[in-house]
């Protein structure tokens, strides 16, 4: 297997350099002249472990090669309006998904809910510290707490959601440095620049430098889904190839590797 970077870079969220995308290809098993068309995917930056994975594996199979953009899904929305070329878009909320499908640019009857996440709030691992209830996040020991733009990036949307839920938005708003992705608030935890961060479960299963404090149980907190589906731009054979393998047990199993579920009956529209 082989990932070869190209023009767009996302600086390692690991090393606390933070960016808006990653572009990679995916490809193993056949020689290249054998290989079936390349897809194009744009996914949340969230999925970047598990997608490579399944890539891996699909790429293995000889099924083809994946091209990655991975980034914020509201960054990856705009890009797709604004004409960037992609065959899949996996979006990290419906809200993103639905600003592609306003456009006009998805393949009728392909969009389908994939997986489910939920949130978690991570501190520093030199600083590790268990929850017995999510109101500690409004202790002043806290000074400094990232989550993704809560006007526009999902995790920021869900982690606002949850909070306003909880009535502790208005005792920690002044306390939120709001951030690029959910990597980017991740790695602000890592790099020391925050005291906490809520990021998605399966962000804090991949952290080096952060610690779990405290998991949103999916019955309390908001609903995360993962639509994916084809743009009409697409090579539609190749796509639909791919699309088909994320659907697959195989993949799923990759999927629950890294902590994420499978969306109960998707249905396609």
């Amino acid at each position: 297997m082989r990932v070869t970077p190209h023009r767009h870079s996302l600086r390692c969220a690991r090393g606390g350099l933070l960016a808006a995308a990653l572009t990679a290809i995916v490809s193993a098993g056949a020689a290249p002249d054998a290989q079936p068309a390349a897809v194009t995917v744009s996914a949340a930056v969230s999925l970047t472990d598990a997608l490579t994975a399944v890539a891996e594996r699909y790429g293995n199979e000889a099924r083809g090669s994946v091209r990655f953009n991975f980034g914020a899904s509201n960054t990856l929305a705009r890009q797709i309006v604004n004409g960037a070329p992609a065959d899949i878009f996996v979006s990290a909320d419906e809200a993103q998904m639905d600003v592609v499908a306003a456009a006009g640019l998805l393949k009728d009857g392909t969009r389908f809910d994939l997986l489910t996440n939920q949130l978690a709030v991570v501190v520093p691992n030199d600083r590790p510290r268990t929850f017995k209830s999510v109101r500690e996040i409004a202790d002043p020991a806290f000074k400094r707490i990232a989550i993704g733009d809560p006007a526009a990036v999902p995790s920021g949307v869900y982690a606002r959601q949850y909070l306003q839920q909880e009535g502790l938005w208005d005792a920690i708003a002044a306390r939120v440095v709001p951030t690029s992705s959910v990597r980017a608030a991740l790695a602000a935890v890592e790099s020391g620049a925050a005291d906490a961060a809520i990021v998605y479960r399966t962000d804090a299963r991949v952290a080096l430098r952060a610690t779990v404090a405290w998991v949103v149980s999916a019955d309390r907190g908001p609903r995360i889904r993962y639509p994916a589906a084809i743009l009409k731009s697409a090579d539609a054979a190749a796509a639909q190839r791919f699309l088909d393998y994320l659907r697959s047990d195989a993949a799923a199993r990759i999927f629950e590797r890294f902590g994420f579920a499978r969306a109960a009956a998707p249905a396609a529209r």
